[in-house]
């Protein structure tokens, strides 16, 4: 069969990705274990006590969907509260430190429209000006900043790597250089099933993320950053005649410390 350009193209890209995630990050170990789970390095407070939802406003009417499994935050993406089903920390935050453990569970959604990403935020295109999308399992969920859902950075499995700030890269009324900030320099996530760490400062309005040690959103200047507000983690997915119809946040997280810049 007569293979074209394109699906060459492709079929490198896939090839490509699937040795970087078979890659161990061996070296990554020091960012990812703790002596014990839960328990605050030092400077930095812990938001989840591993046992229960102090510091957090559960949706209403979530009836169990978040809960504490063997003490850490376990999400089933079928929260059944009829408004926002994010999960809020009770607290507002302005400049931080936040550390926060996270791994995604299973990827049981084919997502069919995950674009190709260029380092710019825009997307790639083929020589017919198509976007080149592809078919690839996917979770989807996320940690809001300052209150904002468009300031979140994502959890997911594209290509382009979680810490994504997808409603800024998105954005096309922003400067390029604000949506070209807003996309990850480096594909950092680990295989789904194991263990990750962001650690995000937001200072002012310059967010920096770092996954399993590596940098991927360097010192982002987001002029539109809420001054101050409370942290999310997200909810992603829905179903239809129980089938998932778009990516689902089937997601766990613990070890979640802040330290508060002055």
């Amino acid at each position: 069969m007569k293979t074209s350009n394109v699906s060459k193209g492709a079929l490198c890209f896939a090839s490509q990705l699937a040795l970087a995630v078979a890659v161990p990050l061996v070296t990554l170990a020091p960012f990812i274990l703790n002596a014990a789970d839960n328990e605050p390095p030092a400077g930095f407070v812990s938001l989840f006590n591993g046992k229960d939802f102090s510091n957090w406003k559960v949706p209403d009417g979530d009836n169990g969907h978040w809960k504490v499994i063997d003490s850490v935050i376990d999400y089933d993406a079928q929260s059944e509260s009829a408004a926002d089903k994010n999960l809020w920390t009770e607290r507002e935050y302005t400049d931080f430190v936040l550390q926060v453990d996270w791994r995604i569970k299973e990827t049981p959604y084919v997502n069919p429209n995950v674009p190709y990403i260029l380092p710019d935020g825009t997307h790639a295109r083929d020589v017919k000006g198509k976007e080149i999308k592809f078919a690839l399992p996917d979770s989807d969920s996320g940690i809001f900043i300052r209150g904002s859902g468009k300031h979140q950075l994502n959890i997911f499995c594209w290509p382009i790597g979680s810490g994504e700030m997808y409603g800024v890269r998105m954005d096309r009324q922003r400067p390029p250089e604000e949506r070209a900030a807003a996309t990850p320099r480096t594909q950092a996530d680990k295989p789904v099933g194991e263990w990750n760490r962001f650690e995000i400062t937001v200072r002012e309005k310059t967010v920096t993320a770092v996954l399993n040690g590596k940098t991927v959103i360097a010192g982002a200047q987001l002029s539109d950053l809420p001054a101050s507000g409370r942290l999310a983690l997200q909810h992603h997915g829905s179903k239809g005649d129980g089938k998932w119809t778009s990516p689902p946040a089937l997601v766990q997280f613990k070890n979640i410390f802040i330290k508060e810049l002055k």
